[in-house]
């Protein structure tokens, strides 16, 4: 039995299909499907049933590929330990962020960062919520930055900075002879947000009732954008308004686009860093959490 067969077990669970689980491990199909049954036949029992089109995973399967992932899990913390036992601020850092996060958190944080632990680089990944928090828990990634509200067991969340909502519009739009922009008025006008899986959607639509209600008017739309960018052209082109967190709103072209703060109590949300409670290099967890800071003090107030 070795920790690669177990990896092979695991991602045919996953993938429910060899040839996925033997390009997602970067063995040929032959070669995972041969290891495989190596193990069963170690064990004395089957891991998986097969069927011609199809692979289940088998009730004592369930409990040994359970197993598998402690082990892998416990493995993955010996290397993390022996590492540890080096200088902590001395190698890559495997962080993960959300789509509304990543770009404008980093470009601000990672030369605060340079300057604070000038040899530990960054390995970056943007993904959705729901994707990074298996990679956190697989040690795919080693700390993520998401919003809250996130609760992963034993997972460590440290909330950094709450961060305004503020409404993006049209240079020529109405709403430009107002101060502040009242929640209850995006049921006016059409409103341009993220598409499904996008906590920040979600936030938005808690944040302002009335969209969660459906009460909007009868020449209002809903239209759905794949990233805050793509937002902001469509926004800048005339068809519609969004609204964005604070730090989206930075290098906007004031020829085309105007901002304006919502009414008080303004949405907002929570920006946090998770980490496993098992990572061992708690020096660079700080150093991360410190630059976040500090970036967030400078550009985002």
């Amino acid at each position: 039995m070795t920790l690669t067969e177990l990896k092979y077990i695991i991602m045919l669970a996953k993938e429910q299909h060899f040839g996925r689980a033997a390009d997602a491990c970067h063995v040929s199909q032959p070669t995972l499907s041969v290891a495989i049954k190596k193990l069963e036949s170690e064990l004395g029992t089957a891991i998986f049933e097969r069927s011609k089109n199809s692979v289940y995973v088998t009730p004592v399967g369930h409990k040994i590929i359970a197993q598998a992932q402690n082990v892998l899990d416990q493995a993955r913390v010996i290397k993390e330990l022996a590492a540890a036992g080096k200088n902590q601020l001395n190698s890559p850092i495997k962080i993960g962020a959300i789509y509304t996060i990543a770009p404008y958190l980093f470009p601000h944080m990672i030369p605060f960062l340079h300057q604070s632990s000038p040899d530990m680089s960054l390995v970056i990944e943007e993904n959705l919520t729901e994707n990074l928090r298996p990679k956190l828990r697989d040690g795919t990634l080693d700390a993520i930055v998401i919003a809250l509200p996130f609760t992963e067991p034993d997972v460590v969340t440290q909330p950094i900075y709450e961060e305004e909502f503020v409404v993006l519009m049209p240079k020529n739009h109405p709403w430009n002879e107002l101060d502040h922009i009242k929640t209850s008025q995006l049921s006016t006008d059409n409103l341009l947000i993220l598409g499904k899986g996008h906590c920040f959607s979600d936030q938005i639509r808690e944040a302002c009732p009335i969209l969660s209600e459906g009460e909007y008017s009868e020449t209002q739309t809903i239209v759905n954008g794949s990233s805050l960018e793509t937002i902001r052209y469509m926004v800048s082109s005339g068809l519609g308004v969004t609204v964005l967190p604070k730090s989206a709103t930075n290098n906007i072209d004031p020829n085309l686009l105007t901002v304006r703060p919502f009414a008080t109590p303004a949405p907002k949300r929570t920006v946090a860093l998770a980490w496993r409670a098992s990572f061992p290099r708690p020096k660079a967890i700080d150093a991360l959490n410190l630059a976040i800071r500090n970036a967030h003090d400078k550009f985002f107030i």
